[in-house]
């Protein structure tokens, strides 16, 4: 298979503990300071750098924001570009995940 493809998130939190799936957060440092899901990878869409997205790990990669619809514009495009081959969207995003009562962090991550 390839290309872009909408997942719920009760389905990615099925990939995240088999041990399947990266989560790739597109979201602001405000926002994420504010809730974030445990092991993403922070890649804001303001500075968008295709680079800072581990493309070798094997993993179904699955970005993810606030409601969907950025994280939505990022992944069709490094599919687009030719970047990754396959990636997924988490569909609602953090509002969705939190609304499936799904575990998150809240507050600023420890350092």
């Amino acid at each position: 298979m390839s290309g872009f493809t909408e997942v719920p998130p009760e389905t990615v939190n099925q990939w995240l503990d088999d041990g399947e799936a990266l989560l790739v957060d597109v979201r602001e440092a405000e926002e994420l300071a504010k809730a974030r899901l445990d092991g993403a990878v922070h890649v804001p869409m303001s500075s968008f750098d295709p680079a800072l997205i581990p493309t070798d790990t094997g993993k179904k990669v699955v970005f993810v924001c606030a409601h969907g619809q950025r994280s939505e514009q990022i992944g069709g495009y490094v599919v687009a570009e030719g970047i990754l081959t396959e990636a997924y969207n988490m569909a609602g995003g953090l509002a969705a995940w939190a609304e499936a009562g799904l575990p998150f962090e809240t507050g600023p991550a420890s350092t």
